[in-house]
């Protein structure tokens, strides 16, 4: 396949969602129950705009998933079952990227390994090759210099025309969650070119705190038009997130886009601080799911949920924007951006 690869933005047409009912209870200590229910929710929501492609684990949840969906008055035409067994249920991270290439679609494997982080990932491994048999798009291994690359979705984030976000914490580190040892900026940004079609990269400095993968730039910054960039920023000096937030922010009022210009940046408050058995939990605004017709925002039964829900609705003035409970889902480390990935039209 020749190399005219673009990656599109998230705002651009889309075929569908993927997503993987959850079955691995351990994620969410204690709310599994829940977290089964506000899940049949998400499906609702996305599958009222676009196909569901939802990866079940073998033909008793898909039955169970059948029930719970027809009672919640869900068109189960907007749903396509792929029978698949997961370690998990985070698809923006162990499922296949698709890119444009040329008017073609492609799909993108990036040898997802637990985050580096956790051993239970062999199941995930084979999502990206289920994926896009399921949806009968080609599908590419990525590799640099003949050795696998490590990527994950939440760690990057494009506007489409050529620059991408990504932060050092999750990349660059050195000895934490090593993804690539010995990778280089020069050498992420020779494979973003390459796979992604990227002639721009703006690196952030560090996560939010709490945050299991280690820096996902879906917690702390996105694209909402090609020259838009919103950024979650901390106002309690005394909180552990304020300066890196303010890094951040510092770094993308220095940035410039692919075509040279200064991206506009947009502020977005974090919720309070949210704590679970002695636990810091990621919670951010900034991992919202932008589909078809609509924007899905998750909150925190926050006082800043309103001001947040306003500053997004104002970025995309064409899309309905959807505030969802994230209370339950954020226990399992992750909110909405996470647990799903765009499939391009």
């Amino acid at each position: 396949m020749s190399n005219n690869r673009r990656f599109p933005a998230e705002w651009e047409q889309q075929e569908g969602v993927l997503l993987c009912f959850p079955h691995n209870g351990k994620d969410w200590p204690g709310k599994y129950e829940a977290i089964q229910w506000a899940f049949v929710e998400f499906i609702k929501k996305v599958s009222s705009v676009e196909q569901v492609f939802l990866v079940v684990a073998d033909e008793k949840l898909m039955a169970k998933v059948t029930e719970m969906l027809t009672m919640a008055i869900i068109d189960l035409n907007h749903v396509s079952f792929i029978i698949h067994k997961t370690n998990r249920s985070w698809m923006r991270d162990s499922g296949p990227i698709v890119i444009k290439n040329g008017n073609d679609r492609e799909a993108l494997n990036f040898n997802f390994n637990g985050w580096a982080k956790y051993k239970n990932f062999k199941l995930d491994k084979h999502v990206p090759s289920k994926v896009s048999e399921v949806l009968d798009v080609p599908l590419t291994q990525v590799e640099y210099k003949g050795k696998p690359v490590i990527l994950e979705g939440g760690a990057i984030d494009t506007n489409g025309k050529g620059t991408l976000l990504t932060s050092e914490e999750c990349l660059m580190d050195p000895e934490i969650q090593v993804r690539n040892p010995g990778f280089t900026k020069a050498d992420y940004e020779a494979i973003f070119k390459e796979y992604l079609g990227i002639t721009n990269t703006i690196w952030l400095g560090c996560g939010i705190e709490g945050d299991d993968t280690h820096g996902h730039i879906d917690d702390l910054c996105r694209f909402v038009n090609k020259d838009t960039i919103i950024t979650v920023v901390e106002k309690d000096t005394s909180d552990s997130n304020y300066k890196p937030l303010q890094d951040n922010l510092d770094r993308l009022k220095k940035s410039v886009l692919e075509d040279g210009k200064s991206p506009i940046i947009v502020e977005l408050p974090m919720p309070k601080k949210l704590e679970f058995d002695g636990l810091r939990i990621p919670a951010s605004y900034a991992n919202f799911l932008i589909l078809n017709k609509c924007v899905l925002v998750p909150t925190f039964n926050d006082p800043n949920d309103r001001i947040a829900l306003n500053i997004i609705a104002d970025c995309f003035p064409e899309r309905e924007i959807i505030g969802m409970s994230a209370i339950d889902l954020i226990w399992g480390f992750g909110t909405l951006h996470c647990l799903s990935q765009q499939i391009p039209a």
